[in-house]
């Protein structure tokens, strides 16, 4: 039995697809669907795809026993429903036959086309490449899919309608594959849908996400909407009635209906603002379809007029259309008895979009501006999955970055030119700059808000007005990776750090490996091109300043290194029988070295205090100071720690704590804060302890210094302020704290 009987998905109890019939019969779910928009060739063509994927799967069954072909055939349904052209259609009946079978996707070429092969390829998921774990394989599938539907959308298109028909026949499965498989579509796939404007399928992946994820929570919210659909239809039906009624008398074209939210919309309503079912009373909307633009607004100012508007709750998707096409204006108006009702209304060309999104191009054979507007923000937005794929070196990374770009809820700003952006709810002025272009982002210093100065990490709002200042010099800042909040920005922040910090570890890693030649007596001069690159080959990376990196970060040895490549020299036998080894040189440490040497913060060292290097993998070199608790195990592995010594000449400043205890009386925080400014210090932290009633108070500071000189003027300041009971540097964390007095 071939491996798709054990992991592909039952046939729910009420199957949405017709029963299969042969493929010839006139009445078949899929012939009907396609007599609809494709001519006799091209069914024909559908037929033949079919035979060669019902021969592929010959013997194959589904967990409740139907043939496995039904599967392909209902995708194929769902996607002729779309009107999509014959190669999708045959890519839905071929998609899983490279990867179930035997057959290559030469031979799909060969017999379909070059353009059916790629659908198919692009569908394929990567079984034969051996992935370190599940979820690597399910990112790195994720990965060949976008880049395949970057280049042709229809892969897409194509993976949603088998996604759709996994999740209509999900019942057979176990409960935990059910509720993984459920967890995916909802972190996923909805998500892709509903940024690719294919509405119906967006909420029913919701709605059966959500049914097999919190299926209590997903029956009691049933129940509780078929209740509330008898007590309310009255009202309702009311409501309906005036709306039609004052479009009518004011002369104004429309189709009237209202519409019940999805099961999911609900319970987010509920979970998002902590409120019970009882207290939602938006759970019917109503929509007005008018026949074009103008007449969109008319009928607003008609319905605003039957019915008093919530001046907050009015929104124009018209003039600000959403990212993936959607355009309507959304209005909540004080109905009768105090009910809050929600209105949509749009043209009939805008309603069709928002039903089918992309596929609308297919759907309805549309060629209008919209339309094309639609095709160039998918493509743009496709363009920037492939940017942050290329920024992102492993595909768990780019799985997160996809997840954070997929936010449903957006805002929209304007550049200093006037043009708008979306980004995602809660984005701030630094993904706001990496949006524009990844050189802003790296240069940015500061934001203006709605022309006023504001710190980058500044939360967007809907009509803000936003302008970047840049610096020639300036790079990115790690702290940005705590609050940004799109892929873009994370992935090119990410790359940025990772190639400094890669930098940075070479010319480390090459400082170490010069002093552990050195003690072996050898000059790094006398080690020769060919010598590195037989080392490379036999490390197998890429270049030497891959092994030089390593070693700066911790992952191999110097010492080790230097060893192999003075093995590599005609003359190492002869210097190791005559020259003793030299003791391993000083490294000097000047503070400009950026993230690959990091100073502890259990100890924060400053220049003069006597301090030690410790190699730790992935960080690098972390320097402590000689006496630090949290070092002590290390001290007896001398592999572990290095000799480093401050340069005598430092302009950089470094951070140390202090203790102070003062008398608790006003004014007693600026003084101190005058006092450090006074002595050329910066304050970087500052935390007071909780009043208790007494007359004293301890205040805990983070200050910038030069060096121990420097900290020790310092401190004589702050003691010669009144009520200054007593100071002390902080050093040491945890249960090695302690306090030495300066």
């Amino acid at each position: 039995m071939s491996k798709a009987a054990a992991h592909h998905k039952a046939e729910s109890k009420k199957p949405t697809i017709a029963p299969l019939l042969p493929a010839d019969s006139e009445d078949s779910a899929l012939s009907i669907r396609l007599k609809q928009y494709l001519k006799p060739h091209d069914i024909a063509l559908v037929w033949e795809a079919y035979r060669f994927a019902f021969k592929a799967h010959d013997g194959v069954v589904r967990k409740t026993g139907e043939p496995y072909i039904t599967h392909p055939v209902s995708v194929a349904c769902i996607l002729a429903d779309l009107h999509l052209d014959v190669p999708t259609i045959l890519a839905a009946l071929l998609h899983d036959v490279v990867e179930d079978t035997a057959i290559t996707t030469e031979e799909i070429q060969e017999k379909f086309g070059q353009q059916v092969a790629e659908l198919v390829d692009g569908l394929t998921k990567l079984d034969k490449i051996e992935f370190q774990s599940a979820s690597q394989a399910q990112a790195e599938n994720f990965r060949k899919m976008l880049l395949a539907m970057s280049q042709d959308v229809r892969v897409i298109l194509v993976k949603l309608a088998d996604r759709l028909h996994n999740m209509q026949t999900l019942e057979a499965m176990k409960a935990e594959k059910k509720k993984s498989i459920a967890k995916e579509t909802l972190e996923i796939y909805a998500p892709i849908a509903n940024r690719l404007g294919l509405n119906a399928i967006y909420q029913e992946l919701e709605d059966l996400s959500f049914q097999y994820l919190y299926p209590m929570r997903f029956r009691a919210i049933s129940k509780a909407i078929k209740a509330a659909r008898g007590n309310r239809k009255e009202v309702v039906s009311k409501i309906l009635d005036a709306i039609k009624q004052q479009l009518q008398e004011l002369n104004i074209e429309a189709e009237v209906s209202g519409r019940e939210k999805h099961l999911y919309s609900v319970y987010k309503k509920m979970t998002g603002k902590t409120t019970t079912f009882s207290q939602i009373y938006d759970i019917y909307g109503f929509r007005v379809i008018v026949k074009d633009l103008s007449s969109c607004y008319l009928a607003l100012g008609a319905l605003h007029a039957l019915y008093k508007p919530i001046p907050s709750k009015f929104k124009d998707y018209i003039a600000i259309p959403k990212a993936n096409g959607y355009q309507s204006l959304h209005t909540t108006l004080f109905g009768p008895f105090g009910t809050p009702i929600e209105v949509q209304i749009r043209s009939e060309e805008m309603h069709n979009i928002a039903d089918a999104g992309v596929a609308a191009h297919w759907l309805y054979k549309a060629t209008d501006a919209q339309l094309t507007a639609l095709q160039q923000q998918t493509h743009q937005w496709l363009q920037r999955l492939l940017d942050i794929q290329s920024e992102s070196s492993d595909s768990l990374d780019f799985l997160e970055h996809l997840k954070i770009d997929l936010f449903p809820d957006e805002v929209y700003v304007f550049t200093p030119m006037g043009k708008i952006m979306a980004l995602p709810k809660g984005a701030t002025a630094v993904d706001f700059a990496y949006a524009v272009h990844s050189d802003i982002g790296n240069c940015c210093v500061a934001v203006r808000i709605n022309h006023e100065l504001a710190p980058l990490r500044t939360e967007l709002h809907n009509g803000d007005h936003v302008e970047i200042i840049t610096a020639a010099l300036a790079k990115p800042n790690p702290a940005w990776l705590n609050y940004v909040v799109t892929g873009r920005a994370r992935a090119h922040i990410r790359h940025f750090l990772k190639a400094q910090q890669s930098t940075e570890s070479a010319h480390i890693g090459e400082r170490m490996l010069n002093q552990a030649l050195r003690a072996m007596h050898v000059e790094p001069s006398e080690i020769s091109e060919q010598h590195w690159q037989k080392l490379i080959r036999d490390y197998g990376v890429k270049k030497k300043a891959d092994i030089l990196s390593d070693i700066g970060l911790g992952k191999r040895q110097n010492v080790m290194v230097a060893h192999q490549l003075v093995a590599l020299t005609d003359e190492h036998v002869e210097k190791h029988t005559k020259l003793p080894a030299k003791s391993l040189d000083t490294i000097t440490i000047r503070g400009t070295e950026g993230m690959a040497v990091q100073f502890a913060q259990c100890c924060r060292p400053i220049p003069g205090d006597p301090i030690l290097g410790f190699i730790n993998k992935d960080k690098g070199l972390v320097i402590h100071t000689h006496d630090c608790p949290s070092v002590r195990k290390f001290r007896l592995d001398p592999d572990k720690w290095l000799d480093v010594e401050w340069e005598p000449e430092s302009n950089r400043l470094f951070k140390t704590n202090l203790n102070l205890t003062v008398a608790n009386q006003p004014g007693m925080l600026a003084k101190i804060a005058a006092g450090i400014a006074d002595a050329g210090s910066n304050i970087d932290n500052v935390s007071v302890e909780e009043a208790d009633g007494s007359a004293y108070a301890n205040l805990y500071f983070t200050v910038q210094v030069k060096n121990r000189i420097h900290l020790a003027d310092l401190m004589r300041r702050l003691r010669r302020i009144p009520d200054v009971v007593r100071i002390n540097r902080t050093k040491g964390n945890g249960g090695g704290s302690r306090l030495t007095s300066q």
